[in-house]
């Protein structure tokens, strides 16, 4: 009986059809009530005992490649049907499956937007690890023990080890640079960070930071704001306006928040510029002579300065997104409307 069995197998594994009609034969020969398969399975009573085991196992696979050749065939002419018109391919259908346009996230174009823009007055990209010691995320930038950002409200902290958090800030990247690197220095450090923070429409736990850093001798406020000045209309249009505001960061001195018209309401007054006509999208200053002495770099001979910026920010502005959720629930109908052209 396994020697019928395995004739059958041969002849169903090189069966071909040639119409649906065929398939339809086949299908009759091997799997109806009067089909061969259902003959076997009739004699299988008198098979030995000792032989049931490996017969039924052929017969169970016997069966079941009938079935699938029997599917498989039936696929292949449900397909080509509606590709036939009189007998001849019409190639003017389109192609099947019919391909989908894929979205590319918010983020990522702005970021490369931000990358671009800087990379065409000089400044290179830097990346870095997103776990770092203490030194780096905290120490070397002038942030002393006792600052607010080293409390576990801001920061996680890797527990199996005390002294390595996830950073709080891609700062990190540019002491490794000021560390490794020969002077002068222009470069921008784009990645995620972690703060520990409740989520919110307007706060998360991870967001991305674009931070850049220029040092050379001679490197003026002045050279700080006609960068930042470049980078705003670039990215906002050409009628857009900044303002620097006086403010604090432990890693830079003299510092300062900076603020640009508001894209939405051109300057007039709206929700989104609580009717000031200005929004914050970032921080700078003029590197402070502690950070460059900790990364062994001469304070009298070379200045610096440094700013960040969140993309997901940015990119709210650009797009008028108001929550910043929306960034992370990888929502479709959210996406769709960054479709690649």
């Amino acid at each position: 009986m396994l020697n019928k069995i395995n004739i059958i197998i041969t002849e169903v594994e090189n069966a071909i059809a040639s119409s649906k009609e065929q398939v339809e034969e086949y299908r009759i020969k091997w799997l109806s009530k009067k089909g061969s398969i259902k003959s076997l399975f009739d004699e299988f009573k008198d098979v030995p005992n000792e032989l049931k085991k490996d017969v039924g196992q052929q017969l169970n696979l016997l069966q079941n490649k009938a079935q699938e050749k029997i599917n498989s065939l039936k696929e292949l002419f449900d397909n080509e049907a509606g590709a036939e018109i009189d007998g001849k391919i019409d190639l003017s259908l389109p192609n099947y499956p019919t391909l989908i346009n894929g979205s590319r996230h918010p983020l990522s174009i702005v970021k490369n937007q931000i990358i671009d823009i800087f990379s065409r007055i000089g400044f290179t990209v830097s990346d870095g690890k997103e776990i770092e010691n203490d030194w780096y995320n905290f120490s070397a930038l002038n942030t002393p023990e006792n600052h607010p950002a080293r409390d576990m409200q801001d920061t996680f902290y890797v527990s199996l080890n005390p002294e390595m958090v996830l950073r709080t800030q891609t700062s990190s990247v540019q002491v490794h640079i000021m560390e490794d690197q020969a002077l002068p220095i222009r470069t921008i450090s784009p990645g995620r960070v972690y703060r520990n923070e409740a989520v919110s429409a307007r706060a998360h736990c991870q967001f991305h930071q674009v931070e850049g850093l220029y040092i050379d001798e001679k490197v003026s406020f002045a050279d700080l704001k006609q960068t930042l000045l470049y980078f705003a209309k670039e990215m906002f249009g050409e009628k857009t306006k900044i303002r620097l505001r006086p403010s604090y960061f432990p890693f830079t001195e003299p510092s300062a928040e900076m603020d640009i018209s508001c894209t939405i309401c051109k300057g007039k007054g709206c929700n989104i510029c609580k009717q000031t006509g200005w929004v914050e999208i970032l921080g700078c200053g003029m590197v402070d002579p502690q950070v460059l002495i900790n990364c062994g770099i001469d304070e009298n001979k070379y200045k610096g300065f440094a700013f960040g910026m969140g993309i997901e920010r940015i990119t709210m502005l650009k797009y008028q997104i108001n929550d910043l959720r929306l960034f992370f629930e990888n929502d479709i109908r959210f996406l769709k409307q960054f479709t690649s052209a």
